[in-house]
């Protein structure tokens, strides 16, 4: 299969309407073609191409900034003379004097498939800052690395937040092209706007349902997503992080994995059969030990679960993230019902809210987690009819 930087590349007719144009790239590590050259590299080394600018997300153009809220700079980039400013520092929408630069902003970011992952967020503000300044945006469209696949609740009236860019769920099941569609129908932009269509996409195809598991190489797009593993189990894994549990930052296993020195793993699985052993197919659980070597519970051993979706055990369809880690909260509310789950921190520049709240959009989750008598029925009575709605929705977008 291609993806929309290589067919740019391979294809003289694609780049035509770029001609005589000043192009501005929008990218970070993963932005690499297929022989793993940077896009930024391939690009310039097109003679009908003019690379006068780039952008760099969170964690930066070279991913360099490991945690959330580490802001990255502007700087000169000495190879091309141009110079790549930071969409994640002393602003996080591109400034008019930055738009001065471009005609057109070419957008090539390896996204995760999760509502709060912040390239979402980004391309959205791209796209509201180039309708108002006339310029177009182009997406070179990449895989949604899990695919078709729909979960969680979606975004509460008056909770969008950096991680939080709009009216979806968690698991939205869009590529970053047809996530840029949606935006454009749901603001109401006026902007000129083409997606470089991938060729060969399959987000129903095994192994890698989403991501072209064997045919491309994974190239971490954030310091914490080393594999398609990760992928899968971060649609729910990344609620940990409005947590005092650890998410396993400062291991080898970022987000695939959840515990603290004071909690029991076995027991934690327990508990989640007997709650709703429904939601768990589709996976393997199993308790494990880590010791983060920094972030939360640095230095200190930890007791947890890992979540593994790598072997024979996988159910592409039965896969439920965002359910297994919201039973898992359930099920430490129950064994340690004085636990002090919920970490109140800023995250991600919002004030006055629980983390946790901010990460799903609204509080329900969080509700449902405290509130002693409620059941998995009763969220799934809150999700369903969010997850149904959001299937409908999307098919307006879907290019594949």
């Amino acid at each position: 299969m291609k993806f929309g930087i290589d067919r740019l590349i391979a294809e003289s007719a694609l780049r035509a309407p770029l001609s005589g144009r000043r192009v501005a790239l929008l990218a970070h590590p993963a932005s690499v073609t297929a022989d793993l050259t940077h896009s930024l590299d391939a690009l310039a080394a097109c003679s009908d191409i003019t690379i006068t600018a780039a952008f760099g997300p969170q964690h930066g153009l070279r991913g360099d900034k490991q945690d959330n809220m580490i802001e990255s700079p502007n700087f000169n980039d000495a190879l091309h003379g141009i110079p790549v400013f930071s969409l994640y520092g002393e602003v996080r929408q591109p400034t008019d004097a930055m738009m001065d630069r471009c005609d057109v902003i070419l957008v090539d970011l390896q996204d995760l498939g999760c509502r709060i992952y912040t390239f979402i967020t980004t391309l959205r503000y791209v796209l509201e800052v180039a309708a108002r300044r006339q310029k177009a945006v182009w997406v070179l469209d990449r895989p949604n690395p899990i695919g078709r696949p729909v979960e969680g609740l979606m975004l509460r009236a008056g909770w969008q937040s950096f991680v939080g860019a709009g009216p979806l769920p968690m698991r939205h099941g869009l590529t970053l092209g047809e996530l840029g569609a949606w935006f454009i129908r749901t603001l109401n932009l006026d902007v000129e706007y083409r997606v470089i269509a991938m060729q060969g996409w399959q987000p129903d195809a095994a192994p890698g349902f989403g991501w072209p598991l064997g045919e491309r190489t994974w190239i971490n797009p954030s310091p914490n997503a080393p594999n398609l593993w990760m992928a899968r189990a971060y649609a729910g894994t990344v609620m940990v992080e409005g947590t005092t549990l650890s998410e396993g930052r400062g291991t080898t296993r970022p987000l695939e994995l959840f515990g603290a020195p004071d909690v029991d793993g076995r027991a934690v699985i327990r508990e989640m059969t007997s709650l709703a052993p429904q939601w768990l197919p589709g996976c393997n659980l199993r308790d494990c030990w880590f010791e983060p070597t920094f972030h939360k519970h640095v230095g200190e051993l930890c007791n947890g679960v890992q979540i593994h979706t790598e072997g024979p055990g996988y159910d592409h369809g039965g896969f439920r993230p965002w359910r297994i880690q919201a039973l898992a909260f359930k099920a430490i509310r129950r064994l340690y019902p004085r636990y002090a789950l919920w970490r109140d921190f800023a995250y991600e520049y919002e004030q006055g809210k629980l983390a946790i709240d901010v990460i799903n959009g609204g509080p329900l989750l969080r509700e449902w987690v405290d509130d002693v008598s409620a059941t998995p029925q009763d969220l799934d009575e809150l999700a369903v009819p969010d997850e149904q709605r959001w299937l409908s929705e999307r098919q307006e977008v879907l290019l594949y």
